[in-house]
């Protein structure tokens, strides 16, 4: 149904029906706040053995203030993603051109003032920046995102970051502004393709000069599978009357049913976002709203966010919750220590240190698999590698034999073969690129979620012996999965090597037949595909051998620490407890008082939070 823009649309829901970030997401944040700052306030009245405790709940709170919801905006070339990114804004900010962006993603953050980063592939390179006036940022822009003026990205961007003190940015919203799809430049839909997983919703922008056509039902079928949320913009309605507004929009949706795949509960919203524009610069709120832009707002902005808002205080809140729950198990094994017997204490402490040492045991044998299988990545890495040049090379030659064939005999020139080869290679190996992604997150994923639960196995035992030994409450906390593939962002232009050493023609080529001639050169060309296929294919490789290896690092350390964590907030507490009782025997009285308060207030607050 569509989201109505002026007299003739229908409405399926009004905005007023919908929470909004004003109305959700802050008063979620204030109810999680104050429980976590009293949380890191009560932490720091105890001991130097809560630091991991007290860094636990800062990186939370950090979390609550860096949350952002990322929107990226999808559409053909010249369907108007800019002007709908301008009329949100308030502003004409990013350019509008006659030609396709170049395959580099625009990020617009919140900021106090308007500024613009455009950061490059090279390592080391300096982005540049722009502050000043609004009014001169399309145009500095256009240096960098046009291919107009940067052709094939001959400047090397990566991407491009803009800071815009815009309200709808202010409710926690990043928009992104995408390569156009179907332009000429295949790699475009590539690159946009590959980053989409990332991003929290997507609006598909679609106008009504045809409402729909080929190309982009052929990019939404690739879409729907890697994109959380989408929504569709039907733009420029404006230019219709009320009767074709309608046909327009049942043309639509009937394209978007029969042949992509998406059901009629799926939104699609009827604006204007010239109109909107313009309301915007002239603060016209009844033009904002026949121009279809504020349901826009209200509805994908304001309530995603929102939505977005909720989970991560639910997901902060569990996290909030375990981590109390480790510190209150430190904290009443110190109190249980210091309230028991001197010779019990010592009794069941040896008893505990017996297991620990078996657990040590089966920790060395489970780094020994984990090392086993980082190996075997690296030889499955090897063999997809060698299968991805085969493939490569037979693709680029079918490029050369293709070239060659539409060509004059009479005239073969390398330097269409070359243009083809260029224009080529790009969009293959971007695609190679995502799929080479996909495949190795699943694996990576398979391969170390037996050694999760290993370590998982490993450190409840510890928790549970530790309980059972000193008669205190246990809970058994979430298991922190940590196998997620390290790699650059995903925003990350990449720079494809696509470019043949030209062999000028030789005396025997002028004088054999055409025939022989094409026979030649097609040689000659076939010959220099390999100095393509290696350096594209070890750009891949060398990258996901990268990533695998950081990640089966960062997996194995942060299995590490909190075995470390979990061993210094049980065996810790009970011989920093003795130690206490040995040196400070007058002082367990006020000791425990003070520590049972602690308890108790810190148990109250993880009640409260498993209740969020």
């Amino acid at each position: 149904m569509c989201q109505g823009s002026g007299a003739g649309s229908t409405v399926a829901f009004q905005s007023s029906d919908a929470p909004t970030e004003a109305s959700l997401g802050p008063a979620q944040s204030f109810e999680l706040r104050p429980a976590l700052e009293r949380a890191r306030r009560l932490l720091a009245g105890l001991d130097q053995g809560y630091e991991a405790h007290r860094r636990g709940m800062a990186d939370l709170l950090e979390r609550l203030d860096a949350g952002r919801f990322h929107l990226a905006v999808l559409g053909q070339f010249k369907r108007g993603k800019s002007t709908l990114l301008n009329a949100l804004l308030g502003e004409p900010l990013l350019p509008t051109s006659v030609v396709p962006l170049t395959a580099i993603p625009t990020f617009i953050c919140p900021g106090a003032v308007t500024e613009a980063r455009v950061v490059y592939l090279a390592d080391g390179a300096p982005a540049e920046t722009f502050r000043g006036d609004a009014a001169a940022l399309p145009a500095f822009l256009a240096r960098f995102v046009t291919e107009e003026a940067n052709p094939k990205n001959r400047l090397g961007v990566s991407h491009v970051e803009v800071s815009h003190p815009a309200p709808i940015l202010r409710k926690g919203v990043v928009l992104i502004d995408t390569p156009g799809i179907g332009s000429t430049f295949r790699h475009n839909t590539e690159a946009t393709l590959n980053f989409l997983p990332q991003c929290d919703a997507a609006m598909f922008l679609v106008s009504a000069d045809p409402p729909v056509t080929e190309v982009e039902i052929a990019f939404l079928k690739q879409v729907r599978s890697k994109v959380a949320r989408l929504f569709f913009i039907l733009n420029k309605v404006d230019y219709l009357s009320d009767a074709e507004r309608r046909v327009a929009l049942e043309f639509l949706q009937r394209a978007l049913r029969e042949h992509a795949g998406i059901g009629e509960d799926v939104p699609v919203f009827c604006v204007s976002a010239r109109q909107g524009l313009q309301a915007r610069q002239s603060a016209a709120a009844t033009l904002w709203a026949e121009s279809g832009m504020a349901r826009v707002e209200a509805h994908l902005v304001d309530f995603l966010a929102s939505e977005k808002a909720k989970a991560l205080h639910e997901a902060l809140s569990r996290k909030a919750a375990d981590t109390l729950s480790d510190a209150l198990m430190r904290l009443r094994l110190g109190i249980r220590s210091l309230q028991m017997p001197l010779d019990e204490l010592q009794e069941r402490l040896g008893v505990f240190e017996r297991r620990l040492t078996d657990v040590e045991r089966e920790r060395v044998a489970a780094s020994d698999l984990l090392a086993g299988d980082q190996r075997r990545m690296h030889e499955f890495l090897e063999e997809h590698a060698e299968a991805l040049r085969k493939n490569a090379r037979a693709y680029l030659e079918g490029i050369v034999k293709e070239t060659l064939a539409k060509g004059d005999p009479q005239a073969v020139g390398e330097q269409e073969v070359g243009e083809a080869l260029a224009e080529a290679i790009p969009g293959f190996f971007e695609h190679h690129m995502g799929e080479m992604t996909r495949l190795f997150d699943k694996k990576t994923s398979d391969v170390l979620r037996p050694h999760q639960q290993r370590a998982d196995g490993l450190i409840e035992s510890i928790r549970r012996t530790a309980a059972e030994l000193f008669d205190i409450p246990y809970h058994a906390p979430e298991s922190r999965g940590a196998f997620e593939m390290v790699r650059q962002p995903y925003w990350v232009t990449h720079k494809w090597s696509a470019t043949l050493s030209p062999i000028p023609p030789t005396l025997v080529d002028k004088l054999v037949p055409a025939r022989v001639r094409v026979r030649r050169v097609a040689k000659r060309l076939t010959e220099q595909i390999g100095d393509l296929v290696i350096p594209n294919v070890e750009n891949l490789r060398w990258a996901t051998y990268q990533s695998l290896d950081q990640t089966f690092l960062r997996f194995g350390r942060t299995l590490d620490e909190r075995l470390t964590d979990t061993i210094a907030a049980t065996h810790g507490a009970i011989q920093a407890a003795l130690a206490r009782r040995k040196e400070h025997a007058e002082a367990t009285a006020d000791e425990l008082a003070r520590l049972e308060a602690t308890a108790a207030e810190l148990a109250e607050i993880q009640r409260a939070l498993g209740k969020a």
